[in-house]
């Protein structure tokens, strides 16, 4: 069975110590990484290393090229420059295999949240005992068992999320994009969505996750990235950046001001 589609209670260890020590090798790299539309450069030259079993945020002012990145990062768009390696190997299918994202608003099927989680498992190519075990597994997760024949489209918010998070995670991905996953949401409902991303990556998917709530980035993240105009303008461990942020755009956006710098 590959990576992939193992049962996510094989994949559980103990919980990994936020110490800022990071692995040898990186589990994704973005070297250079562009992307261009419309005559606008909107991704301009990014190098990242993403580490396994850690928690990576990115944030930025709204239009920085927060949700762009994770989308070229998870290889639905494809770069104009530069590339995104996994394991340095090319980014193709069987490395987006092994990956998840879950969006801010996320997409329901038109039919039950049982048959949501079992279409998850069915494109991953699990069926019968196993398939049946990992939605049980999932719908516990999500805490739905309640809901679990109810249409999708109808839940809540929060339930919805809950849903699309238990989705990409009943697959055991060994990286999950996270973009905004909380926002619009209620106390309680972003409780809950932490709690299952920190049973993520205690697990030890690692996680990137796309926001603009400074609290959630030092509850959840390890290294944090800042982005302005579609550049990396700071990077470093989450407590660093916010407490004491070196770039001018950093500084700005946490201070609640509009950064615009000076021209040449």
């Amino acid at each position: 069975m590959s990576e992939a589609v193992v049962n996510i209670s094989e994949r559980k260890r103990a919980p990994l110590a936020r110490t800022g020590a990071v692995g040898p090798a990186p589990l994704m790299t973005a070297r250079g990484l562009c992307f261009d539309a419309g005559g606008q450069r909107l991704i301009d030259g990014i190098d990242l290393h993403i580490h396994p079993g850690r928690c990576t945020v990115i944030m930025g002012a709204n239009g920085s090229g927060k949700s762009l990145l994770l989308r070229l990062l998870h290889g639905l768009i494809t770069p104009t420059g530069g590339e995104v390696r996994w394991q340095e190997r090319p980014l193709d299918a069987a490395a987006r295999q092994q990956q998840a994202m879950v969006f801010q608003r996320p997409v329901m099927l038109r039919r039950s949240v049982m048959a949501n989680l079992r279409f998850a498992l069915s494109v991953r190519g699990l069926r019968g005992a196993e398939r049946k075990t990992r939605e049980t597994e999932a719908i516990a997760l999500a805490r739905l068992d309640a809901l679990k024949d109810k249409p999708a489209r109808v839940l809540s918010g929060g339930e919805q999320q809950r849903l699309a998070m238990a989705r990409a995670l009943v697959c055991a991905p060994r990286m999950l994009f996270l973009d905004e996953p909380t926002a619009s949401l209620d106390p309680a409902s972003t409780q809950a969505i932490e709690q299952m991303i920190e049973d993520a990556r205690e697990t030890g998917t690692t996680i990137i996750v796309v926001t603009h709530d400074a609290g959630q980035a030092r509850r959840l993240g390890d290294d944090l990235v800042f982005l302005h105009g579609g550049r990396v303008v700071e990077t470093g461990p989450v407590a660093q950046v916010l407490d004491n942020p070196r770039s001018q755009a950093a500084r700005a956006w946490l201070g609640g001001r509009l950064f615009v710098p000076a021209t040449p």
